[in-house]
């Protein structure tokens, strides 16, 4: 079972020693893999525990003016994590406490008294500590006095490019789906429990299925053909869906994500659902009357069919 920890303070989380993967993990890409599959095998083969140190906000969140796009929440990291096969997690509050504390006092308090850590893994461009000062030649000079040895992960590339959230992101927000997914190593996918909305799709003709991102800042926004997976289950079920600030209807101060599923019968609400996206259809755009937004969303309905492989013509029933 993997165990999770929040704080900087507090008993040793590995008294028998660590291998300590650390970075911010958005995503968990296949750079982040290679990353978190290096430190679990060299646990395994020194007897050490894998233990992974991450930070929640993100840490570029935390500094930035504007919403940054997250390509998982809290929950979908850890849950990454735990099929990494690391067996403590030290999720730190990305807080002015944190920001404020020298690098050197990071290496002391977290690696060494909280975690015990042998080897460090990071990959080469890690920064750390007030001001960022902290980096790989700190972690060695001081690896060197503190007993662990300090090591970077070598870039994945891909396609001639480096692996990384930032390309990921631009992918997305291209609705380059299909280029993303090579990176993740899986389609991209968010979850959230179906909450109760104002039924006005199923006035329309196209009952929805609503996930609120709260405080989320989805990479990705406009009308989308989409697999849906229900529970634990695979994202098999086809479905159009809707993910902005539905600027026709009640404009929504955050952003929505409305899934349609197409031939579906039954309540979800309650239920967890993860949303694959399939393919970008178009923007969010505003529309006259409703009239107009139920016409186009009959085209998208057709459209989202075709590209799912399933009749289009069956949307017009």
């Amino acid at each position: 079972m993997m165990r999770l920890s929040r704080d900087v303070a507090g008993p040793c989380l590995a008294p028998g020693g660590s291998v300590v993967a650390v970075g911010a993990f958005d995503g968990l890409h296949r750079g982040h893999q290679a990353l978190l599959a290096e430190v679990r095998e060299r646990a395994v083969a020194l007897g050490l525990t894998p233990v992974v140190v991450s930070f929640e906000p993100l840490p570029r969140a935390f500094f930035s003016a504007e919403p940054v796009a997250r390509l998982s929440s809290v929950r979908e990291k850890l849950r990454g994590f735990h099929a990494a096969g690391m067996e403590h997690v030290l999720l730190l509050r990305f807080n002015h406490a944190l920001t404020s504390m020298s690098a050197e006092d990071f290496v002391r308090r977290v690696l060494v008294e909280r975690l015990a850590a042998r080897e460090v893994w990071v990959g080469g461009d890690f920064r750390f500590g007030n001001k960022r000062v902290g980096d790989v030649a700190l972690l060695e000079s001081m690896g060197s006095e503190l007993g662990f040895t300090a090591r970077t992960m070598p870039a994945v590339l891909l396609e001639g490019a480096r692996v990384s959230a930032t390309r990921v992101r631009m992918l997305l927000a291209a609705g380059e789906f299909a280029g993303a997914t090579p990176l993740l190593g899986r389609p991209f996918v968010m979850e959230g429990k179906v909450e109760y909305g104002k039924q006005l799709g199923r006035q329309l003709g196209y009952p929805t299925a609503n996930i609120h991102l709260r405080d989320r800042s989805s990479p990705v926004h406009g009308i989308f053909a989409v697999r849906v997976g229900l529970g634990e289950g695979e994202c098999s079920w086809p479905g159009v869906a809707s993910l902005g600030v539905r600027p026709t209807v009640n404009e929504v101060p955050e952003p929505l994500l409305e899934v349609h599923l197409f031939d579906f019968e039954g309540d979800l609400y309650g239920q967890r659902m993860a949303v694959e996206f399939v393919a970008k259809l178009r923007d969010e755009q505003k529309f006259d009357n409703l009239a107009d937004l139920t016409v186009q969303m009959a085209k998208d309905a057709r459209q989202a069919r075709e590209l799912l492989g399933m009749n289009p013509r069956l949307s017009e029933a």
